[in-house]
């Protein structure tokens, strides 16, 4: 098939987002596919084959995020040389919009991922009074979409409140080999750097933002320091708007040598970060998957986490990790728990047992499954409107 990949943000901007339409587009190029991915421009960016930059309103916004210029006609321009099967879109506005046009225009399927709980970031923009409006939204927004594809299986019930009309199936990001491949040695070298002689090192990744839920970490961590000791160092890695904040109150819970600030690390060294560390932190309530919940898994390092769309799918209490509600109290007192009770090790066969479930190969295979079934829901939609709806249906066989 040949595929048009389109998205509002793509690297080198790091985000989830970015990080899944890449595994997917590597996967399914394995797989002998044409894949196009059509992603705005950035200050830094690598010139690839089969990347179309299309412009950006402004560049280098808070974390090197660019806002798009989705109206550029040199997507449209180069979707018409690119004569696609059909068009996978991962937002439903800016470049959304764009990709409902060249849809209609073209006669071209169109498959929606719904990544985002996008109600959650619209303080970014000034526009929180609008969260109730986001459900009608996406729920008018799949009238144009042949399938709807949700990340995890709660994702899925949410969308399914929402009342689509389309089809939605449940397509998780993919984890690629180099996940499970951490460096040994250069971990080893991290653990003694970070850990600065303490017994016991965590880490997070996430952006340094407010959904992110990071001051709930800061007061965990003060709470781990008064009822079991300063033997442990938090590796907190990402940048963002919060870090400031999140800085000045570290110093003020005086936990500022119990945390370690590592700012934006590269995506392929995570695993390092990862596997050097004895548990990965996740106090996040805003994801609908676990992308770095996964990826610390195959570097065999288990979670603990708040319960939320994001983990429930992939957390399992006892296993790979354990889930606590929010509260500081319960989220500390089961860190301690685990540290205690010597858990770590059991948990991280666990971890990596869960990890191999996700091989973005198998995940990209699927995908094209559902790009067939989406073909088919779009010669459906056509006959019906021509007066065929009555027509048995020979539904597409998905395994």
């Amino acid at each position: 098939m040949k595929i048009a990949m389109m998205t509002n943000n793509y690297k080198p901007f790091v985000a989830g987002v970015p990080i899944s339409i890449e595994r997917l587009t590597d996967s399914l190029r394995s797989l002998g596919h044409e894949v196009v991915v059509f992603a705005p421009s950035y200050d830094d960016q690598e010139e690839e084959a089969d990347v179309v930059r299309y412009k950006a309103l402004i560049r280098g916004v808070t974390g090197g995020f660019s806002v798009p210029n989705s109206l550029d006609f040199e997507i449209e321009r180069k979707f018409k040389e690119g004569n696609f099967d059909i068009i996978h879109v991962h937002h439903p506005m800016m470049i959304g919009h764009t990709a409902r046009y060249l849809s209609w225009k073209y006669h071209v399927p169109m498959v929606f991922t719904y990544h985002t709980r996008y109600e959650q970031y619209l303080h970014y923009i000034g526009l929180s009074k609008l969260q109730g409006v986001m459900p009608a939204y996406i729920r008018s927004y799949t009238k144009h979409c042949d399938m709807v594809i949700a990340p995890t299986p709660l994702m899925k019930k949410y969308l399914e409140k929402v009342q689509p009309e389309a089809d939605i199936r449940v397509l998780p990001t993919g984890l690629s080999k180099d996940n499970f491949m951490p460096e040994e040695e250069k971990a080893l070298c991290l653990r003694k750097t970070l850990a600065g002689g303490k017994r016991y090192l965590f880490c997070t990744v996430a952006r340094l933002a407010k959904e992110k839920n990071l001051v709930f970490l800061l007061n965990c961590m003060k709470m781990l320091k008064d009822s079991w000791g300063s033997d442990f160092r938090l590796v907190l890695i990402g940048e963002g708007p919060q870090r400031s904040e999140l800085e000045k109150r570290a110093d003020k819970l005086g936990i500022r040598d119990e945390v370690c600030f590592a700012g934006k690390i590269p995506n392929q060294e995570i695993k390092n970060y990862c596997h050097a560390s004895d548990l990965f932190l996740f106090p996040s309530l805003s994801e609908t998957q676990g992308i770095v919940l996964l990826e610390s898994m195959a570097a065999g390092t288990p979670v603990l986490a708040l319960r939320a769309t994001g983990t429930q799918d992939v957390v399992l209490n006892g296993e790979n990790g354990y889930m606590t509600d929010m509260s500081e109290k319960e989220f500390a007192s089961k860190l301690i728990d685990i540290l205690e009770k010597k858990e770590i090790d059991l948990l991280r066969q666990g971890a990596l047992e869960t990890a191999r479930c996700y091989s973005s190969v198998q995940i990209a295979k699927e995908a094209v499954l559902f790009y067939a079934q989406a073909v088919y829901n779009r010669k459906e939609k056509q006959q019906q409107k021509h007066g065929n709806g009555n027509r048995k249906k020979d539904m597409v066989y998905l395994g």
